[in-house]
């Protein structure tokens, strides 16, 4: 890989319609901070890391240009696509030619610690793509479209992915120019250009905000 220059997009740009907020969910308040505060002040404090690109929607973005003044290594605040995909093509335009490594990160996943984000570092500058996430703790079942169960996997392979996910930059540029049909996160977009993905552990506590019940649960973990 060549000099180590990392930046992170943050994607902030969802509906939230299962949030139930006329509030941006990103800026929705966690311990006096908005969501999206809580991991713009971990990625701020890294050293290695050099620039940050923040996507959200476009009616939202200017109550977003305050996060300019609070965190100095935001380059830019860009509008996203229809899906997380296109949001994250969106931030891998507005990244320096230098960039190196990239790490993508959901602005709804606020409990990241520094230590979970040098793990994933770590791990993508000795293997080009890796995630963060955690064991499945519960029995799954892959069932068909009536609801009957057609195979039960073997729970010790089972891996919750978690954000934030880190690529070589060219590896994840390349990804995108390719997607095709529906991709729920970066790694899945990676793994269709045939490259391995390493997984990391991740921290249980790195939950995604998707309904106010989830608040809720952050604001006690938190």
């Amino acid at each position: 890989m060549r000099a180590q220059q990392i930046a992170v997009i943050i994607v902030a740009a969802g509906s939230g319609m299962r949030f139930k907020s006329k509030t941006p969910k990103a800026l929705a308040m966690l311990k006096n901070w908005p969501l999206i505060h809580h991991s713009l002040h971990i990625f701020e404090h890294i050293p290695s890391i050099h620039d940050i690109i923040v996507v959200g929607r476009k009616e939202d973005l200017r109550r977003f240009e305050s996060l300019h003044s609070r965190f100095k290594k935001i380059r830019a605040i860009v509008p996203g696509g229809k899906t997380r995909a296109d949001s994250v093509k969106c931030g891998l335009l507005a990244l320096d030619s230098k960039t190196a490594m990239v790490l993508v990160h959901d602005a709804a996943r606020p409990l990241i610690s520094q230590a979970l984000v040098l793990r994933l570092i770590a791990a993508v500058r000795r293997h080009k793509a890796a995630i963060v996430a955690v064991p499945v703790k519960a029995t799954v079942k892959e069932v068909d479209a009536k609801g009957w169960i057609k195979h039960t996997p073997k729970r010790s392979y089972l891996w919750e992915a978690q954000t934030p996910q880190g690529f070589e930059a060219n590896l994840l540029v390349r990804a995108h120019q390719r997607k095709g049909g529906d991709a729920t996160d970066d790694a899945m977009l990676v793994e269709r250009l045939g490259t391995k993905v390493k997984v990391v552990m991740g921290d249980y506590r790195n939950i995604k905000i998707t309904t106010p019940e989830d608040l809720c649960i952050a604001k006690e973990i938190a």
